[in-house]
C-alpha cells in the first residue's frame, strides 16, 4: 500500500505549497477543522474516529493518513478504529441501497412517462 507516515509528510508540504499559493483556502479549513474543538460536546479521540470512517467514505487518502495518526495519539485502540470503520462500511452499504430505491424509483417515473 503506502508508506503513510513518508505519504503524511509529502502531503503537508504539497498543502503548506498551495497554502503560499492561496493562504485563505488553507486558512479556511483550517478554521473549519478546529471549530468543533471549540465546543467541547466530543473528545478528540472521537473526532478523530468519525473523520477516520468520513475519510472511508470519501475515500480520502490524506484524511486517512492524517487521522489515524492524529487517532493514535490521542488514544484510539484498534479495536475502536475497526469499529469506527464498520460504521463506516455499514453507511456506504446503506447509502448504495438508499440511491438504488432512488435509481428504481427514476425508472418507474420514466417508464410511466412513455408514450403508449
Amino acid at each position: 500500500m503506502l508508506n503513510w507516515p513518508d505519504y503524511r509528510k509529502e502531503l503537508l508540504g504539497r498543502i503548506g505549497e498551495i497554502g503560499k499559493l492561496s493562504p485563505d483556502t488553507v486558512a479556511g479549513h483550517q478554521t473549519l477543522s478546529k471549530a468543533g474543538q471549540k465546543t467541547g460536546h466530543l473528545d478528540a479521540k472521537t473526532r478523530e474516529l468519525i473523520a477516520l470512517a468520513v475519510a472511508v467514505t470519501t475515500r480520502c487518502d490524506g484524511c486517512i493518513t492524517v487521522h489515524a495518526a492524529e487517532a493514535l495519539k490521542h488514544g484510539a485502540s484498534h479495536d475502536e478504529i475497526a469499529e469506527a470503520l464498520g460504521v463506516a462500511v455499514a453507511l456506504n452499504a446503506g447509502a448504495a441501497l438508499v440511491y438504488s430505491a432512488r435509481v428504481m424509483d427514476a425508472v418507474g417515473a420514466y417508464e410511466g412517462s412513455k408514450p403508449a
